[in-house]
């Protein structure tokens, strides 16, 4: 995997915002495979396709490609909050490559990768409306909330400078595969608790641990009134995905 972006072209662009779309986008059309499958690239998306920056020629998998040049953070800036939310709603958001790149070397130095399948609504937040003076006054946008995404659905490609072999970020899509077959409606909870779960930073933890949880869970969802019979319900559901083992007597472990 070659780390530096191209920059033949890129001089007739005269914002760095620019050549830094079109150079990340054209590194990954040369760079990227398929987490999905054993496809060794990605193609480019036809101009204007909105929200699919490319798609696997094998599986017909879509990924979109953010990227910037600060240090990844919290937070990731995303497009109009109501495609997102209807995406997450119908199951058509796609995997997410999240991207950064040293502006003065024009290095990658890192790349998360998040499966389609581990987007729930408490991960989008909505920011306030363009105002009245703006062009596009009352337009609201979102971010995505990479802190409230599982932590083993950020998907390490490339971490400070080294990418990681195909193989391995096939073995960590995969491993969180399960939650895929999930209908979108239960999916929501299912990763609220199982990002609980990553959170506590324990091989082993208790159902005591996630009940500690149990009032943040209860913001995400207010229309529950039964969260701690749903965080029940979640481990049991996580359990069966192979995602968690039951150990008894109100204990789990990470699998």
């Amino acid at each position: 995997m070659e780390l530096s972006l191209p920059a033949v072209g890129l001089d007739r662009y005269k914002s760095a915002s620019q050549r830094a779309r079109v150079g990340t986008e054209a590194w990954g059309a040369a760079n990227f495979f398929c987490p999905a499958c054993e496809s060794p690239r990605l193609s480019s998306s036809p101009q204007g396709t909105a929200a699919i920056d490319y798609v696997c020629p094998s599986c017909d998998s879509p990924f979109q490609l953010k990227s910037q040049s600060k240090p990844l953070g919290s937070k990731i800036v995303d497009a109009a909050y109501s495609q997102m939310k209807r995406a997450i709603l119908e199951n058509r958001t796609p995997n997410l490559f999240v991207l950064h790149y040293d502006l003065d070397t024009w290095a990658i130095r890192t790349i998360l990768l998040v499966p389609h399948f581990a987007f729930a609504l408490s991960a989008v937040e909505c920011r306030k409306p363009l105002a009245q003076t703006a062009r596009r006054a009352g337009w609201v946008g979102c971010n995505i909330l990479l802190d409230r995404i599982p932590m083993h659905a950020r998907i390490s490609v490339v971490s400070e400078g080294t990418p990681h072999t195909p193989r391995e970020v096939r073995d960590s899509y995969n491993r969180l595969r399960p939650l895929e077959k999930l209908n979108v409606e239960k999916r929501g909870w299912t990763l609220d608790v199982l990002q609980v779960v990553q959170s506590l930073a324990k091989l082993e933890f208790t159902l005591a641990d996630v009940y500690a949880h149990a009032d943040a869970l209860a913001r995400l969802h207010p229309q529950n009134a039964h969260v701690r019979d749903k965080i029940r319900q979640q481990l049991q559901v996580l359990r069966d995905l192979g995602l968690l083992e039951f150990l008894g007597s109100g204990s789990y472990r990470l699998r």
